[in-house]
């Protein structure tokens, strides 16, 4: 999973799912595939309690074109156990909607980047950042997740800090 991974090879997929920790760059590699490549963007927050995430992503994956999800149902997989205890998704759950993805010639993209890197974006673009120990312990839990996930669908690994440079064409 971890090599350096092409724009070009991103996107050769009608789907792909950003996912990572909060300040790992999936808005702004979003805006890059809808400027220049014309996908459509879907941006997930936290979905509400009392909706469906498996019907609300079902919906979702069945829209036609290029599609980008910016955070997806796997978000729910990570925070879900680390903030609430548990996740609002079963692992069934997240394999159906992930064979939804591979369905629509899809990969799932995890973008990751070092501790101090996520915290200097966060603190910049939020003025605070949460502490290099909650960052590490969340970028665990989506090495976690998509250990998993790999075994049943096209997963992707992209180091966005600098050195390891961007997605190029």
């Amino acid at each position: 999973m971890d090599r350096r991974v092409t724009l070009q090879e991103i996107t050769r997929h009608r789907t792909v799912v950003l996912e990572g920790g909060d300040g790992v760059g999936k808005s702004t590699l979003a805006e890059l595939l809808v400027t220049q490549h014309a996908f459509t963007t879907v941006h997930s927050p936290r979905t509400p309690d009392h909706q469906d995430l498996t019907s609300r992503y079902r919906g979702l994956l069945a829209r036609p074109g290029r599609l980008v999800l910016d955070r997806s149902f796997v978000s729910e997989l990570v925070y879900g156990p680390l903030y609430r205890d548990r996740s609002r998704l079963t692992w069934d759950q997240a394999l159906e909607l992930a064979g939804l993805v591979t369905t629509r010639d899809g990969v799932f993209l995890h973008l990751t980047a070092p501790a101090r890197t996520v915290q200097s974006r966060l603190a910049a673009r939020d003025g605070q950042a949460p502490d290099l120990d909650a960052i590490a312990e969340l970028a665990r839990a989506y090495e976690h997740v998509f250990r998993i996930l790999a075994r049943h669908a096209p997963v992707l690994t992209y180091d966005t800090a600098p050195q390891a440079g961007h997605p190029t064409s």
